[in-house]
């Protein structure tokens, strides 16, 4: 790559302060080069180090940066001892990037981890913002949360369900239920599975399916979940490549017409022992029911108690 990139890259984000000592965590195009922004080459022009989750496809990157870094290899299966590896550098003022193999790291990813064991230990850690295969996929669905009707107002993001049948078909099954739109990540050899079991549990819900997102072959389509398996069938290249499925935002009718009182009783059960907004913020992550309608549930119930 031309060294100009560089000097670009250095006059667009240089005036910036990166300390030292601290982790940058740089997202990384999805599939095209092109989306690779000017401020994560710089950083990783500046960086001392890049760990990294496959240190073949980053030397790849690097190379075509123009770039020479030591890697350091932290991924799924070594992501607690790789980290300490990360710590020592970070020990010894150096600047650590950490990129995935595509998209933002720590998001269906690896570097969780490496985040919060660098902040656990009093390092910066800070984003460096890039591309987002679930922020891709939401952009172009047109899902309207339920009492909205002014742009989504809220999704909720999910990745990989269960690669086990009954535990993944018991997902979908809490998931038909869930007003706001919900965000999926897929492999090409469970696609067919996922969506028969869409099609089996959502019916007439919309989906929006983005399939090798940024890349040359790039489809978006949106059809009702009944539909998924005869589209997919329809041609052998459906199948192929990587995917993100957003099960769009219940409608209002159906909506308003869901039992408020379904979640009473885990609701009740954390407000026993937990502060109230915490309560409630537990209870959308265990039930995936909209944080607000909790939230109001939760006041109803409390003030019941009060009146006892």
């Amino acid at each position: 790559m031309s060294p100009l990139l560089l000097q670009a890259a250095a006059a667009a984000a240089g005036g910036q302060h990166f300390p030292l000592g601290a982790l940058y965590v740089v997202a990384t195009p999805i599939g095209n080069l092109a989306d690779l922004t000017l401020r994560a080459i710089h950083v990783l022009s500046l960086v001392d180090a890049v760990a990294c989750e496959d240190t073949r496809h980053s030397a790849s990157l690097l190379q075509h940066l123009g770039l020479h870094k030591p890697l350091l290899a932290l991924h799924q299966h070594n992501e607690r001892e790789a980290s300490n590896l990360v710590i020592s550098r970070l020990a010894q003022g150096e600047r650590v990037a950490y990129v995935s193999d595509a998209g933002t790291p720590a998001i269906s990813d690896p570097g969780a981890v490496l985040v919060a064991q660098a902040q656990a230990a009093g390092y910066r850690v800070l984003p460096i913002p890039g591309a987002s295969s679930a922020v891709a996929a939401m952009s172009v669905a047109g899902s309207l949360e339920a009492s909205e009707g002014n742009g989504t107002a809220g999704f909720s993001f999910l990745g990989f369900l269960s690669n086990k049948a009954a535990a993944r078909t018991a997902q979908l099954k809490r998931l038909a239920t869930q007003a706001p739109a919900q965000v999926l990540f897929e492999a090409p050899h469970r696609i067919t599975a996922l969506c028969a079991g869409l099609a089996a549990e959502c019916g007439s819900r919309r989906v929006t399916l983005c399939r090798e997102l940024t890349k040359q072959f790039e489809t978006v389509v949106t059809l009702p979940a009944s539909e998924l398996p005869a589209w997919l069938a329809a041609d052998p290249h459906h199948e192929r490549g990587e995917f993100v499925l957003v099960l769009h935002a219940l409608p209002a009718t159906a909506h308003e017409a869901q039992d408020d009182t379904a979640n009473d009783g885990v609701l009740l059960a954390l407000m026993a022992e937990l502060p109230l907004k915490q309560a409630v913020a537990l209870a959308a992550t265990l039930t995936l029911a909209p944080r607000n309608s909790l939230y109001a549930r939760a006041l109803v119930l409390k003030q019941g108690q009060n009146d006892d």
